[in-house]
């Protein structure tokens, strides 16, 4: 089955459980900043970022898309894009199962798209209110990428079973200040293909409903494309409004 099948099929699962809930059940934030990026692109950007989190006694339903670009004489030089949709069903205060489908089209990675499904169990294992907590989890699921060039063995594709381990660590330094730490590990259990990300963020509040935020993002492909380098990083500087 295919990556936009899977999505379909985690949106369309989802949405009954938002219609026909209160605004209140809602939250979400807008980003936009400039990020300037080393590895597979060298560049200074404009980078945006959309976050939705909704959230009722025992669901917990998590959308985030993103996207990046910039142009150099009339040349493009770097364009990324990635969507993650997130189910959970709440078990407890702190247990839960999920369901996750991302995407990325990066077209200077050496692919020409690359997306996983997963699904798994999850442990708020630290909670010290709706601000600061631990969450961890493991899974498994499907990786179905596609390449721009026939890579060495004569494939364009990879697809293969995968493993996956995530963390998240929220922590209040104050009632106007937030620190995020999150990290993921992908490992593919046929070619042994290894994609981990991590990103490390500081959030201060200006004013209402107005952000600041700095963050640090590396991603690492253990078995990266032929020509493309295996590690990536941003650095990021933005405004962001939390409705």
């Amino acid at each position: 089955m295919g990556f936009k099948k899977t999505v379909a099929i985690i949106a369309i699962s989802a949405a009954p459980l938002a219609y026909g809930q209160d605004a209140k059940d809602w939250e979400g934030e807008a980003e936009l900043g400039v990020l300037m990026t080393s590895g597979n692109t060298e560049e200074t950007n404009i980078n945006g970022r959309l976050g939705l989190v909704h959230e009722v006694v025992n669901w917990r339903n998590i959308a985030e898309f993103s996207s990046n670009s910039s142009k150099s004489e009339d040349e493009t030089t770097a364009e990324k894009y990635k969507g993650s949709l997130e189910t959970n069903y709440k078990f407890d205060e702190d247990q839960y199962w999920f369901l996750r489908g991302a995407y990325e089209k990066d077209r200077f990675s050496g692919y020409d798209f690359e997306s996983t499904a997963t699904t798994g169990y999850g442990n708020r294992v630290w909670n010290q209110g709706k601000r600061s907590f631990l969450d961890l989890s493991v899974g498994a699921g499907y990786r179905y990428n596609k390449l721009e060039d026939v890579n060495d063995d004569g494939e364009e594709e990879e697809k293969e079973a995968i493993a996956r381990l995530a963390a998240q660590f929220d922590y209040a330094l104050s009632e106007n200040a937030l620190f995020r730490q999150k990290l993921s590990t992908e490992i593919g259990l046929d070619e042994n293909n290894v994609i981990s990300q991590s990103e490390t963020a500081l959030k201060a509040n200006v004013v209402g409903n107005l952000s600041m935020k700095l963050a640090y993002r590396v991603e690492h492909v253990s078995d990266a494309p032929a020509g493309s380098d295996s590690t990536d990083t941003e650095t990021s500087i933005s405004l962001l409004y939390g409705f």
